[in-house]
């Protein structure tokens, strides 16, 4: 220090006390302002306060345990660290772009606490293994919140498939009918999805659930810590193996930004099927207004902004995901600045899942109502009973696609005269094949048609009482798909 000059102060100097702020001696000046604030990352990881609060606990008391540091001082360490904890739930600590991120806020407001000692809480670790720590404590409690959240959004559909076990909608493919099906079955694939979703989610907590505490910088540390200790103090399941891998990983948060946009596409899928059952073409459901919205213009106009909206939001998920992969498919081993660009991502990725699941949970409880009026009668104005003709003659002997054939040119004469499968006389009919008997109007019915699909995971009602009693136990023990 030259002659005359006086030590900087900690609020100016960063942790370490030399002039060039958070860093070693080995700096003579500050960053460029405006460089500070690009470099900074507190604005958004103070996100990862509390879980940056337990790990330095951990560490401290297996510092303290290891004898690198007294047992009094991993005490006091300790306390200084909740003291932290306690200001930061009162609105007390509020540190600034100083402080550059969350770990060296909360090790600059230890020194003030605590002087000298506080600079020995970050002895056998670099914030490259703390931030790594810090993000798989954050995201396994996440991926914890996510759980109920689908669980929610399916028995929310549950509850409406079972008020509409008997209820029929029009089934399509290409978007063009296809075949009537019942209500509940439409419902039960979303239920299927999403416990897809739940598992996928299950299997990467399983891989988020691994230590890098301890790794250091990359090669590990000569200080004598005990990295188990500090993993099962935390709560997890294994460490990493290799210290290079544990600093550099990011495959946790790529897959996990995969499972999201998963469970964002069948919630989007969804929400387009609403969107058009809620228009006037299609009148299959009523919003009410809890869930809808009117325009500024029209005074008519009831909109599905919630499911717009959750449709819209998918892509914000999708690009974290690219963004993610992005990032890291060129960086060599080991930690890199770029993966300061991951933290923004599943902070979003994870709210915007959320808030999604819980959109769309509310939706189906309280936002819409199903019309069986029109979906009945939509189901008995169309050809979708087509193929049941055709299974018709196929029971009776006929060759499937000899039959496929007789009804196609059916089909097209009743187009070219206006009427539909069910007005045909009996002798027209018998006209077309002989195997045509009375029964015929009885087995195209669109309730026949549906409760003749016993097929298992069919539509049939019987097949669909089975289904929902499935679905009542997954949702009811809350265990994930395993079958």
């Amino acid at each position: 220090m030259a002659a005359g000059s006086t030590p900087p102060s900690p609020s100016s100097a960063g942790v370490t006390g030399g002039a060039a702020g958070g860093w070693s001696d080995r700096f003579e000046q500050g960053l460029h302002p405006a460089i500070e604030r690009f470099h900074a990352s507190f604005g958004f990881d103070i996100t990862l306060l509390q879980e940056d609060l337990d790990g330095s606990v951990a560490h401290a008391r297996m510092l303290g345990r290891c004898g690198v540091i007294t047992e009094p001082e991993a005490d006091r360490l300790i306390e200084g660290l909740e003291l932290i904890r306690r200001e930061a739930a009162a609105g007390e600590f509020q540190p600034t772009i100083e402080a550059e991120d969350v770990h060296f806020a909360v090790e600059r407001r230890l020194i003030e606490l605590l002087g000298p000692l506080g600079k020995k809480l970050h002895t056998g670790r670099s914030r490259n293994d703390q931030v790594g720590t810090d993000l798989r404590l954050w995201l396994r409690r996440r991926i914890d919140e996510i759980e109920p959240a689908l669980l929610r959004f399916e028995r929310a559909l549950l509850a409406q498939a079972e008020a509409h076990a008997d209820t029929l909608i029009p089934g399509y493919t290409h978007l063009q009918r296809a075949q009537p099906i019942c209500l509940a079955h439409h419902l039960l694939a979303y239920i299927e999805m999403a416990e897809r979703d739940r598992a996928r989610l299950a299997d990467v907590r399983r891989r988020v659930d691994i230590c890098p505490l301890g790794a250091a910088a990359l090669a590990g540390t000569p200080v004598p810590i005990d990295r188990r200790q500090t993993a099962e103090s935390l709560g997890f399941a294994s460490l990493y193996a290799n210290s290079l891998d544990a600093g550099s990983d990011r495959d946790f948060a790529v897959e996990f930004m995969a499972a999201a946009s998963l469970v964002l596409v069948h919630l989007s899928r969804l929400s387009e099927e609403v969107i058009l059952w809620a228009s006037e073409e299609f009148g299959f459901v009523s919003l009410t207004d809890r869930c809808a919205t009117g325009s500024s213009l029209m005074p008519q106009k009831k909109n599905p902004d919630v499911p717009e909206l959750v449709r819209g939001k998918s892509g914000r998920v999708f690009g974290h995901l690219m963004g993610l992969l992005t990032m890291i498919k060129g960086l060599p081993l080991a930690y890199n600045k770029d993966f300061q660009e991951d933290k923004e991502a599943l902070f979003d990725g994870v709210r915007t899942c959320l808030d999604c699941l819980e959109a769309m949970a509310i939706l189906f409880e309280e936002g819409l109502e199903f019309r069986p009026e029109r979906l009945e009668r939509a189901v008995e104005s169309d050809f979708s009973n087509a193929t049941d003709v055709a299974d018709y003659l196929v029971a009776r002997g006929v060759p499937f696609r000899e039959a496929y054939q007789l009804v196609g040119g059916l089909v097209k004469g009743c187009l070219k005269e206006g009427i539909l499968l069910r007005d045909l006389p009996l002798e027209r009919w018998q006209q077309l094949h002989a195997a045509f008997e009375a029964d015929i109007h009885a087995a195209i019915a669109p309730r026949q048609v549906v409760r003749a699909r016993r097929s298992e995971g069919g539509t049939g009602f019987e097949q669909v009482r089975q289904q929902l009693d499935l679905a009542r136990r997954r949702l009811g023990e809350g265990s994930p798909l395993t079958s």
